[in-house]
């Protein structure tokens, strides 16, 4: 039944997996955990979207984007400030990049 499958280990970006460079896939996670956060405040607060946006600082559509997932809309620096006047608190933590693992494919 499993014959033909080809199980691959993911790296642990899923936007890395789906061929985002590696800068591309950072700057996407992190804007995707900001999203997700800035979500679950949204539905926990009890506030209607009117009235959570108003707080958040935006128009509904412009929440109702966000709470759809677009991505693509939003940037680090606004989700930053959008989680801030959620009450969240986003600390940014820098270190040197691990180097890059080399396959074995990719030796040969």
């Amino acid at each position: 039944m499993s014959k033909g499958v080809k199980i691959v280990r993911g790296s642990g970006n899923v936007f890395r997996d789906l061929g985002f460079s590696e800068t591309e896939a950072r700057n996407l996670a992190l804007r995707s955990e900001l999203m997700i956060r800035i979500e679950q405040f949204v539905e926990g607060s009890g506030l209607t979207q009117v009235r959570a946006a108003q707080r958040l600082g935006l128009t509904q559509p412009r929440l109702n984007a966000l709470l759809r997932g677009k991505i693509d809309l939003f940037s680090l620096d606004a989700l930053v400030t959008i989680a801030s006047r959620a009450g969240l608190t986003v600390e940014l933590r820098v270190r040197p990049a691990k180097p890059a693992r080399h396959s074995a494919a990719a030796a040969s």
